[in-house]
């Protein structure tokens, strides 16, 4: 199993301690308090005064429409932006910007295709100035982790797409997060291989003990992926529904109580809809008058 990241590479020829590969990650506290994002000073805000807390090792769904906010607050939680109100903690510190104790996934795995598979997962360590030893070690328990190990040496180009966001996942966690954010990576896949990576992803994070947090708009794959699931809607955005998903795994989408689940979102998720036309129709009433 993989161990946290040290703050600094073991020195060249030293090895690392034998619990260092049976050590779990472990997860975050994160607590936000009065967030608040606009794109400019004048213009009207993303959303304001969220508040969301979520406890270590937690697999927390976002679900909501296009332009609720979502992604954005997915890039601020990262580090990615900067809120304009407001504050993000993991464990009573505030967050300022990127770190590699979270780790994001994105719609496109971003490899890097004149690299092999190995190389493309191991490029942070290198970044770090790992030593090979400890790397390649490192690399090759990532690669376990995500069943492509008989692909380590193989040229990224000549992947499925679903492999290539297998890459992206073990480049993830070679880095040992607290935190893993996926800002909808499985989206562009067919049903069978975004079924198979929902499921071994959750997997892995309660296996290792960190956080996810993941926006989608796919009612499915919250049942299947999170313990709690979070309704955003409206412009400026708001958390307008929280669900408990408390499922047993592995979770199956014919299950019973899935599909139960799933049919209380769903009608969550329509009674936001409404929330998100009625604030749109607002606006557009606004802009309407502001010409006129």
């Amino acid at each position: 199993m993989l161990a946290r990241a040290a703050a600094t590479p073991p020195a060249v020829g030293s090895s690392l301690p034998r619990e260092n590969h049976t050590v779990s990650i472990r997860g975050v506290n994160i607590n936000i308090q009065g967030l608040g994002y606009r794109y400019s000073t004048r213009g009207k805000p993303t959303f304001s005064n969220l508040r969301l807390e979520s406890q270590r090792g937690e697999a927390l769904a976002i679900i909501g429409r296009s332009g609720c906010g979502k992604s954005t607050l997915l890039h601020i939680i990262a580090g990615l932006n900067r809120p304009t109100e407001g504050s993000i903690q993991f464990d009573g510190k505030t967050v300022d910007g990127p770190s590699s104790r979270w780790v994001m996934m994105f719609q496109a795995p971003h490899l890097f295709p004149w690299m092999k598979v190995s190389q493309n997962v191991g490029i942070g360590l290198r970044f770090a100035g790992w030593p090979e030893k400890e790397k390649a070690e490192r690399v090759a328990e990532a690669l376990r982790l995500v069943e492509l190990s008989d692909y380590a040496e193989t040229n990224v180009q000549d992947l499925s797409g679903g492999q290539q966001q297998r890459v992206a996942l073990a480049r993830s966690l070679v880095m040992e997060p607290e935190l893993l954010l996926l800002d909808e990576p499985f989206s562009a896949l067919d049903a069978f291989t975004r079924a198979s990576l929902q499921r071994d992803v959750r997997s892995i994070a309660k296996r290792l003990g960190f956080n996810l947090i993941i926006v989608t708009h796919d009612i499915d794959e919250a049942v299947l992926m999170a313990d709690r699931a979070l309704i955003m809607a409206g412009a400026p955005g708001k958390i307008v529904h929280e669900f408990q998903v408390d499922l047993a795994d592995p979770r199956q989408r014919q299950d019973p109580a899935v599909q139960s689940m799933r049919a209380r979102l769903m009608d969550a998720f329509h009674a936001a809809a409404q929330i998100s036309g009625s604030a749109a129709q607002e606006m557009e009433e606004e802009a309407i008058s502001g010409i006129a």
